[in-house]
């Protein structure tokens, strides 16, 4: 049986402006300290919202007002906690 031949690929070589755009992109810095502080503390104080809603909600005037509303503040500030982890460095 005959050997079949062997096709060689040409080297890739990007478009011409790629190479130097990417020299321009400013590289990524650490995240100031007190970063991590205020992102673990929006997921506690949102995780202590709801904990204290279910709790005493009834006997705090201002959660017997906001009614439901308690849920979207706990889980924003959670939500807003982990966002602020995606951006971490």
């Amino acid at each position: 049986m005959p050997k079949s031949k062997v096709r060689k690929k040409p080297v890739y070589t990007p478009p011409q402006g790629t190479l130097q755009s990417r020299g321009s992109a400013r590289a990524a810095r650490p995240s100031p300290r007190w970063y991590p502080a205020v992102m673990v503390t929006l997921m506690l104080v949102g995780l202590l919202w709801i904990v204290v809603y279910y709790v005493a909600g009834d006997r705090i005037p201002v959660m017997v007002s906001l009614s439901a509303w308690n849920f979207a503040i706990g889980f924003g500030l959670m939500v807003a906690g982990l966002v602020m982890s995606m951006r971490w460095r």
